[in-house]
């Protein structure tokens, strides 16, 4: 691996963050909050810039990148952005734990949107701000921004963009890699602005509207209220929120298609259809089964259960009620939909719908060759026929989440006091979901844990945000190897 190459790419996103801190600092200040918030943002600020700066320099020179160097930079850009954010937490003294701290941020930029704390509003604005920018780097990656602007990367940005983007689906909408990613950001940030509005003008104050925004498009749902969106009690919240929800669990590629004019896009994409048929039949299913034993109302079921169902398959863990006390057959089919999660190329966690569909297309075809031995039965996605090696790496991909999953629950029944809070929370940071089932469900948090359980789950955090392989491949001694 090349160590220089890889150390400075990462200097770059320390002084993204301390850039980002500094300007927290200057909203602190803004706002009138006390002197310990505002020495908190700039003395972290200082100390990033500082770090970033003299890495950037050390590490100055020819950038030549391989594929292996890109999953390295990955993985050590986002334990630096996850390290240099918790500064703000401890040094505030919101808290005061630091492995909770790192909790707290790796949850952000992983979009998980799991935390330790207990009474948001009791906490600093700019804080619960710096907090919300950590969803809106982890959404799209900061990496992937790294990509959109810096001109030197030339073609070793597409290592670190294949390594980043979450899913087999890595389109590029232009055959420049840096204009790409900077298509991507840019429909990302125009989501956020637009949803930010629609919040402002439904009541939100502005900092309340760009923090739920940047929760929502990046899939994470940190709130600025202990209640999360159930707090606000709206209507019109809630169903602006589930439907940017639905889109930033689909492929950001088919929003640039659509804005280009390409209407019918999504609809040509199994994917896409795939995704829309899941989220539709599951919230009718929620639906049909919480009217009645928990709302009265149809219309009150379905806005609950389209709601929360939209919240848990879009990884986004945004909560409006209690769904630990819905029936079981509802709570169970929560469950699963935090394995699927969102569309490849969506700022969505979990399996990933393109996976599952291959795999349940997959298990056709085996029953259709036990009927039929001699049949050559080729898989086929859309107008394109699946690679075997695709197949294979999909399999292996399932594999390996469900082994992780079931030795992550084992392992936090050490620190969990039963099976149902060890596997909920164990799906919901390696989903990056968020809200878990009972000690960690949806009005629960995760401060009870001890710190040898949070930091488990923080590697639990970073393994479902990169997929796996990224963190993975660094207990293999070849990967160290030059």
């Amino acid at each position: 691996m090349n160590l220089p190459a890889v150390f400075h790419l990462v200097s770059f996103v320390l002084l993204v963050m301390g850039v980002s801190m500094g300007a927290c600092g200057a909203l602190a200040h803004v706002l009138g909050e006390p002197a310990q918030v505002f020495r908190a943002f700039m003395a972290s600020s200082g100390m990033t810039l500082a770090l970033g700066g003299a890495l950037w320099i050390r590490t100055r020179g020819r950038i030549e990148l391989s594929r292996r160097d890109g999953f390295g930079i990955v993985v050590f850009g986002w334990l630096a952005a996850a390290l240099s954010g918790s500064l703000p937490f401890m040094l505030s003294e919101a808290i005061s734990h630091p492995v909770s701290a790192l909790f707290e941020t790796m949850s952000g930029f992983t979009t998980t949107g799991a935390s330790v704390l207990s009474d948001l509003e009791a906490l600093p604005r700019s804080l619960l701000f710096w907090r919300a920018l950590t969803h809106f780097f982890g959404g799209m990656g900061v990496l992937v921004l790294c990509v959109a602007i810096l001109p030197f990367l030339g073609t070793g940005g597409m290592q670190l963009y294949r390594a980043e983007i979450p899913g087999l689906s890595k389109d590029r909408l232009t055959p420049r890699i840096a204009s790409t990613a900077k298509l991507l950001w840019g429909v990302y940030v125009g989501l956020c602005l637009v949803l930010a509005g629609l919040l402002r003008i439904g009541g939100m104050d502005w900092i309340d509207a760009f923090c739920h925004a940047f929760a929502t498009m990046a899939t994470g749902g940190f709130s600025t209220r202990t209640a999360s969106v159930g707090a606000y009690g709206s209507a019109y919240f809630e169903v602006v929120i589930i439907i940017f929800m639905f889109l930033a669990g689909t492929n950001f590629a088919l929003h640039y298609r659509v804005l280009r004019g390409k209407f019918r896009a999504p609809f040509r994409d199994p994917e896409f259809r795939f995704y829309f048929g899941f989220w539709l039949a599951t919230g009718l299913l929620l639906t049909w089964w919480i009217w009645g034993p928990v709302h009265g109302s149809p219309l009150r079921a379905l806005r609950a259960a389209f709601f929360q169902g939209t919240s848990i398959l879009t990884t986004t863990g945004f909560v409006t009620e209690d769904f630990d006390q819905w029936p079981q057959a509802a709570r169970a089919l929560l469950v699963m939909m935090m394995f699927v999660g969102g569309c490849a190329g969506s700022t969505g966690g979990g399996m990933k719908h393109l996976r599952l569909m291959i795999v349940l297309k997959r298990a056709a075809r085996e029953v259709r060759r036990f009927l039929h031995p001699q049949a050559v039965l080729t898989l086929r996605l859309g107008d394109r026929s699946i690679e075997p090696e695709t197949e294979s790496n999909i399999a292996a991909f399932f594999a390996a989440f469900v082994l992780i999953f079931v030795a992550g629950t084992l392992m936090m029944t050490f620190f969990t006091p039963d099976l149902e809070t060890a596997a909920g929370a164990t799906i919901a940071t390696l989903g990056n979901i968020g809200p878990g089932l009972a000690g960690v469900g949806a009005t629960q948090n995760y401060a009870d844990i001890p710190a040898a359980g949070q930091a488990l789950l923080v590697l639990f955090m970073l393994l479902g945000r990169l997929e796996l392989y990224a963190i993975l491949m660094l207990f293999a001694p070849a990967f160290w190897r030059k």
